[in-house]
């Protein structure tokens, strides 16, 4: 793959600032090499986390002998398994994700922030996976934690053309069936779709015991809506057009945007789930940099 194909997804920029910056999972996760992630299941490794009695059969290294000397009863000694986790990055590649130009477009945007973040993710030598969905899933490309899956995951989304409708809700719940229990999932979208629906999706990720953090990828232009003068707006998942003048319509774009990000706020903290809210104006390094000075902050808080 040439150089410059790698280089549109993954800047040396943005790379220098987060690549050694780990990611670390808000709970406990399942994965199944040795890693640096506390394990749900108590075992024989790494960090001390109790006792429990001895029964016939149980490996008598572990014994605690000195307990036994205070209490004249047998105990075993166990201990935090820690373990990889396996991030599945999720991107929305439909039409509406087209809007914008340059390195503000939302799919672009999107998709160098997926890829830096899966870079980040695998040289810290855990797994990543990689879908796509726009009507239905596009691509899956499986966990791994290979330098390769890069090369991969690049393939893939230089063969994407955004030209379908979405159909979040349906494809994310496909995409939950490919999953184990106790993962990361990173959704990268604009959210244009059935919030009623997203719900039952993102509570399906919930009730499997996933994290789910939702990068919520909108153009400064639909924020704010700072165009002026007449206008023709053209549907990108619609073939609808609509001349106008914005001062007739922008009150009500506002107040319909800002209604619309509150019921998401209201699905995501119902559901304790992360959202990032992210204007493509914004340096992608920047973006990236805060939200992992942030999630360090608070897991250093737990």
């Amino acid at each position: 793959m040439a150089k410059s194909v790698l280089s549109r997804y993954l800047d040396p920029v943005t790379l220098s600032h987060v690549a050694d910056r780990h990611v670390e999972p808000r709970g406990l996760v399942l994965g199944n090499l040795a890693g640096a992630h506390k394990s749900p299941l108590a075992g024989f490794a790494v960090e001390f986390a109790g006792h429990r009695e001895y029964v016939v059969g149980d490996d008598p290294r572990h014994l605690d002998w000195r307990l036994y000397f205070t209490r004249d009863r047998y105990f075993i000694k166990q201990y935090e398994m820690e373990t990889n986790f396996v991030c599945h990055l999720i991107v929305d590649v439909s039409a509406s994700m087209r809007f914008g130009t340059g390195k503000q477009q939302k799919l672009d945007y999107a998709l160098r922030m997926a890829s830096a973040l899966g870079f980040s993710i695998i040289r810290q030598n855990d797994k990543v996976s990689l879908s796509t969905f726009d009507n239905q899933v596009r691509g899956f490309i499986p966990p791994s934690n290979s330098k390769a899956q890069i090369i991969r995951m690049v393939d893939h989304l230089e063969q994407i053309k955004p030209v379908e409708k979405g159909d979040m809700a349906q494809c994310l719940t496909e995409l939950v069936g490919r999953m184990l229990r106790r993962e990361i999932v990173m959704i990268f979208s604009d959210f244009f779709t059935d919030l009623e629906q997203l719900e039952n999706a993102l509570q399906l990720m919930r009730f499997n015991q996933h994290e789910v953090v939702l990068f919520h990828v909108m153009h400064h232009e639909e924020l704010s809506f700072e165009m002026d003068g007449m206008v023709k707006f053209v549907g990108l998942e619609e073939d609808d057009e609509m001349l106008t003048q914005t001062e007739d319509i922008r009150r009500g774009y506002l107040k319909a945007i800002h209604d619309y990000r509150e019921a998401f706020n209201a699905i995501c903290q119902r559901n304790r789930i992360e959202r990032v809210e992210v204007d493509t104006r914004r340096d992608l390094t920047e973006v990236l940099v805060d939200y992992l000075n942030q999630r360090s902050r608070l897991n250093r808080g737990r």
